[in-house]
């Protein structure tokens, strides 16, 4: 890939792009706004798709455990995404895997936040209204 290209197409042809331009046009499609897609905005964004693509791989890689064990892992995406300001927009999409325990525990004490501060608030009501 050093010289530019991603592969080659059923021709034999040289491709810009690995991404399937087929696929980022129907997504690019999925917008309200989008009417029509010029074939160079098409490729310039299947372009750009992969760079950032290969970008948030090689600083998860180099900023996570991954590195040890010469592997990408998803929580090295997750912690990327969390710690990294330059992907904290990414914070929804790739969040830190958990134990369906301990969400449920986080629930619990939530929820018993809640209830405690309900009842705080109705004690307030009724010393108002005395």
């Amino acid at each position: 890939m050093a010289d530019g290209v991603a592969g080659k197409d059923k021709c034999g042809e040289p491709r810009l792009v690995s991404l399937p331009l087929s696929r980022i046009r129907v997504i690019m499609k999925s917008s309200p706004e989008v009417s029509s897609i010029n074939q160079e905005a098409l490729v310039l964004t299947a372009k750009a798709t992969e760079l950032f693509v290969q970008y948030l791989a090689t600083y998860s890689y180099r900023h996570g455990s991954g590195r040890e064990k010469k592997a990408l892992t998803y929580s090295d995406l997750s912690n990327s995404a969390e710690e990294s300001e330059t992907f904290q927009f990414l914070a929804d999409i790739l969040p830190k895997k958990i134990l369906a325990s301990r969400y449920l525990k986080m629930l619990k004490e939530k929820r018993g936040a809640e209830e405690e501060h309900d009842d705080d608030g109705d004690e307030s009501d009724d010393e108002a209204e005395s």
